[in-house]
């Protein structure tokens, strides 16, 4: 055997050994795609935007901020009801103004930018990553089916051809999945991320 057959044997066997764990992670990636839908849905149950209600806490805020009296301006803004992430910035804005902490406010949007960039991650990750996981499991299995087909072997071609399709259809599964429901909160956040921009700028308004 010269060195040429020696290394495509290598390659033969290392893509082979893939094949296992390359199907666990694609129903891996499917299931949790199949979560990410549940708490999308259960995301757009609880959202609510009332921009009058914002634009009148948000004025009686500010008046109380120029008149530094932080105690009613906290209490302004805890009666904002918005989106979570915008009820919860103004909850944790008012917790650091009711102590003077003024200058805390940029650092707490910064976090919220942290969390929304986290939690879009989570459906962007499975978005790039199960189609190359299902091109993984469509190319893996095409070895063993030309070698049955070369050895008419039709059964062991019929099975790693099925195994190739339905792991392309699982891959581009998630991967649908991942990408809509990214773009979907990529727009809610850039609407929470604007509410929350318009809260700091009140916070931070002087005459």
């Amino acid at each position: 055997m010269d060195i040429t057959s020696y290394i495509f044997d290598i390659l033969y066997i290392f893509s082979s050994t893939l094949l296992y764990p390359v199907i666990i992670t694609l129903i891996l990636l499917a299931v949790y795609s199949l979560i990410l839908i549940g708490e999308f849905v259960s995301e757009l149950l609880k959202r609510k935007r009332d921009t009058e209600k914002l634009e009148l806490c948000c004025s009686s805020t500010r008046k109380h901020m120029l008149s530094k009296d932080y105690e009613k301006a906290a209490s302004s803004l805890r009666l904002i009801k918005q989106n979570f992430l915008v009820k919860s910035f103004a909850l944790s804005a008012a917790y650091h103004i009711e102590k003077g902490n003024l200058l805390s406010l940029e650092w707490i949007v910064q976090e919220y930018e942290i969390k929304m960039a986290k939690r879009l991650e989570q459906t962007r990750i499975v978005a790039t990553i199960s189609p190359m996981v299902g091109l993984m499991g469509t190319l893996i299995p095409l070895g063993p089916a030309l070698i049955g087909l070369s050895q008419g072997n039709i059964e062991e071609l019929a099975n790693n051809l099925m195994i190739a399709f339905a792991t392309t259809v699982i891959g581009l599964f998630a991967g649908s999945i991942g990408y809509v429901l990214t773009q979907i909160r990529k727009r809610w956040y850039w609407q929470d991320m604007a509410d929350i921009d318009y809260i700091l700028d009140t916070l931070e308004a002087k005459e």
